[in-house]
């Protein structure tokens, strides 16, 4: 019985050269970002930065429990944001992933256009549609709301379209062939296949939204980012540790149970 191990395969040294030269490329471009990036390297390694390291750490490490029910109660306004903004977001992209889809829209112009529209949705962050909204109608939740859903629409309307794509449309030329109207293969033959996804998706995009929306309170948008700038500028880092506590329980709790949702949905 032979018991020799093959010949390992030669490898290709023009696969070798081309490998390496990707990873100096990569490397060469991190070291060039860092290069000619104007970051005050004497400043951050300076004694001053060591002081104020060794002054803010122990109390953020040391909370202002006295603060909690506060703290609570501008993280249950980011909650509603966050569930507000999402909800919309959830019913609104509904129509866009249809437009975007492109075995349920066979019109290539305004299959275009759908995507276009979630294209140029998605490209505006939170954080500046934030801002356009405080300078639009004022400071507030409201404000943060409506941040939240439009840039929501554009992913969930993304996702959407995706999973509609996937669908089995074995099903919708049965019901075609068998004489059924647009109506009845929409509720009857598309919607049931999307629902669960949509659903998961949908999930998802609130535990995105929940962190998105702990930062919007930074320009007014409502929420725990409101407690969070006045507590750092008046640099009680304490009250800080409190809020970034809450922040975190909360944030781990819900990624939990979302996932514990989106399992049995999927």
């Amino acid at each position: 019985m032979n018991t020799a191990l093959p010949p390992k395969p030669q490898k290709n040294p023009l696969k070798i050269i081309r490998n390496y030269g990707f990873g100096l490329g990569f490397l060469a471009l991190f070291i060039w970002s860092f290069a000619t990036l104007p970051i005050p390297w004497g400043r951050i390694f300076s004694q001053r930065t060591i002081d104020n390291i060794d002054r803010v750490i122990p109390k953020l490490l040391n909370p202002d429990f006295t603060f909690a029910e506060k703290v609570l109660n501008y993280m249950m306004e980011t909650l509603f944001i966050a569930f507000a903004g999402s909800f919309m977001a959830a019913i609104l992209a509904v129509p866009f992933g249809f437009l975007a889809a492109a075995n349920i829209n066979r019109n290539p112009f305004f299959n275009t256009l759908g995507k276009w529209i979630l294209n140029a949705d998605r490209t505006f962050p939170e954080i500046l549609l934030a801002l356009i909204f405080v300078v639009a109608i004022g400071p507030g939740a409201f404000a943060g709301v409506l941040a939240i859903a439009i840039h929501s629409i554009g992913m969930l309307g993304k996702l959407y379209s995706e999973v509609i794509e996937s669908i089995d449309m074995n099903v919708v030329e049965a019901m075609e062939a068998n004489g059924a109207n647009k109506i009845q293969i929409f509720f009857y033959g598309i919607m049931p296949q999307v629902i669960p996804e949509f659903m998961s998706y949908a999930i998802y995009r609130f535990e995105i939204d929940v962190r998105a929306s702990t930062i919007l309170g930074i320009i007014g948008a409502g929420g725990i980012g409101t407690l969070l700038v006045i507590s750092s500028r008046n640099r009680n880092w304490d009250e800080v540790g409190m809020i970034l506590l809450v922040i975190i329980i909360f944030v781990s709790v819900i990624d939990y149970f979302s996932s514990a949702v989106r399992k049995r949905i999927v």
